[in-house]
């Protein structure tokens, strides 16, 4: 028990300085880059320094079954040189129970990252999303998905007339799979600092090369005494639009942004509006897998450099660590991809490449013992 213990406080030391060093490195890097990107909007140091900070959290969360490999490396090669490796191996204990105390804190550090750092991250890149966009753009469009329909809403592109300024915002019952097809929707336009000036009622609404085209259509004019009496009935009317495909879909966010408690109830909304879910809930089981994923990686790390460093080769030993971290890495990003394009199943794409990583890492290692 005693030894279990320490080696996991080793563990966790070695993560510590790792995550630390990559926090840093990322930091510095992530300052130049909004330096770079806002350097004609006149922000201070603090506005810079302050994106930063919200914009590294996502990263390094991205990055964390590689900062497990590293972590992994630096605490076998520091057991090796100090030859406690050879002292534990000689007291009788297996490489696979030495390892069982690292692989509980993997473990662990996976739950704590998925139940904790994940709303946290989420958090941040929102907050990091609307600052970027206030300091940028203003930014012009949204899009929600709750039990009630489907909420967006536009910049309305200037014109130079009262109905080509301000913003729309529109309400539908459901929709097609990218939104570009409303029914049952409600286009209410606004006037800067005029408040609502316009509502179209309609039974139908089509995005089309700028436009929205709208069937069996209500208009009402709200600037009058009594707009029932002006309303206008339209059997397909057009209104002008800013939005794209591209960027209602971009306007969904990705997953990452959506804490992983909320996922289950966000794809619930988002298959009731009638949108696909599968990128959302590829990334869901990912987030469920990644505590066997930052264990795999451990392992793989171990499989590479459990060795006492008098047999030499330590220097290829950790490139190949790296490198099969590397490789699963990417491998679970391509899965990923494949999953959320629908080539693979969701269960596939999340939860074989952690299998993967874990029976290679265990065939290292009993080939270890063997050896």
């Amino acid at each position: 028990m005693t030894l279990s213990i320490y080696l996991a406080r080793r563990f966790l030391r070695a993560f510590g300085m790792v995550l630390g060093v990559f926090l840093g490195i990322l930091y510095l890097i992530d300052m130049v880059e909004q330096v770079r990107r806002f350097g004609g909007a006149s922000l201070s140091f603090g506005d810079l320094a302050v994106l930063s900070a919200l914009n590294v959290p996502g990263a390094l969360y991205t990055i964390l079954p590689l900062i497990m490999v590293l972590s992994g490396v630096t605490l076998f090669l520091g057991l090796a040189r100090t030859s406690e490796l050879v002292v534990i191996r000689a007291a009788g204990r297996s490489a696979l129970r030495m390892l069982a105390a690292p692989v509980l804190v993997a473990l662990v550090l996976g739950a704590v990252a998925v139940g904790f750092g994940n709303p946290i991250v989420a958090a941040t890149q929102k907050r990091y999303e609307t600052l970027s966009d206030n300091f940028s753009r203003g930014g012009a469009q949204a899009v929600s998905i709750g039990r009630e329909g489907v909420w967006l809403r536009q910049g309305n592109p200037e014109r130079g007339d009262a109905t080509g300024i301000g913003q729309t915002v529109i309400h539908a019952g459901r929709a097609n799979l990218d939104a570009t097809t409303l029914y049952d929707v409600r286009f209410l336009i606004f006037a800067p600092e005029a408040g609502p000036m316009r509502r179209i009622d309609a039974a139908e609404a089509r995005l089309m090369n700028g436009q929205w085209h709208l069937r069996a259509a209500k208009d009402w004019p709200l600037t009058g005494a009594n707009p029932e009496r002006a309303a206008l009935w339209h059997d397909s009317l057009t209104l002008a639009s800013d939005l794209t495909p591209e960027r209602i879909r971009d306007s969904f966010g990705t997953p990452s942004a959506i804490p992983v408690w909320d996922l289950p109830k966000f794809i619930a909304g988002l298959e009731r509006a009638g949108f696909s879910a599968q990128r959302h809930q590829v990334w869901l089981q990912m987030e469920l897998a990644l505590p066997l994923v930052l264990a795999a990686m451990l392992l793989l790390a171990a499989g590479f450099t459990m060795r006492h460093v008098r047999f030499g080769g330590t220097g290829v030993r950790v490139l190949l660590a790296l490198a099969a971290g590397l490789g699963i890495f990417f491998l679970r990003n391509f899965a990923q991809v494949l999953g959320d394009n629908g080539q693979i199943p969701v269960a596939l794409a999340a939860w074989a490449p952690p299998a993967v990583a874990l029976m290679l890492a265990l065939a290292l290692l009993l080939h270890l013992e063997d050896g």
